[in-house]
């Protein structure tokens, strides 16, 4: 790779630099290496039946077609079904399938799915926003360009029950 771009790789500040990218992608694709259910722990809890959300979840993740970082904030909300999750579970979440090549739709609805599939809520919506370095640093050049995407799943269909975590996320 340092060949290819016009680098000498054996000069002094390069030579260690392939191991040290090697280290970084360790903990940049970790995400592989872990698997949904391993950070959702629930509890039984019949007494919540309003929505849980947690917003603003600090993320970075890699594009899978340019291999360029692309980052920014996640919002989840769910409606719970007598199982819920510790607070940080969300965030975890988030790390586990924000560390893998992808797309940002798929990020959305990989979070979306799993808590479907482990936490069995009535329904759950993700609103991932983010920039991406494909974006900004070739192609159209468009710095202050966000990509906005949810995954909407079971009750958050229904135009009421969006319109009531939509507000709370754009909420101060």
């Amino acid at each position: 790779m340092l060949a290819y771009i016009g680098d000498n790789p054996n000069r002094e500040g390069l030579q260690e630099t392939p191991h040290r990218i090697v280290k970084s992608w360790e903990k940049i694709f970790g995400g592989y290496k872990q698997k949904p259910e391993s950070v959702l722990k629930t509890f039984v809890e019949g007494s919540c039946d309003e929505m849980v959300i947690l917003k603003d979840i600090e993320f970075y993740s890699t594009c899978e077609h340019h291999f360029q970082p692309f980052f920014g904030t996640i919002s989840i909300g769910y409606l719970p079904n007598k199982r819920v999750l510790g607070v940080s579970k969300l965030a975890r979440l988030v790390e586990v399938f924000s560390r893998r090549l992808q797309i940002q739709e798929k990020l959305s609805a990989d979070i979306a799915d799993s808590l479907m599939q482990h936490l069995n809520p009535l329904g759950v919506m993700v609103v991932c926003k983010a920039r991406h370095m494909c974006v900004c640093s070739r192609g159209v050049e468009k710095h202050n360009a966000v990509m906005i995407t949810s995954a909407i799943r079971g009750v958050f269909k229904k135009p009421e029950v969006r319109g009531e975590f939509l507000d709370f996320i754009q909420a101060n």
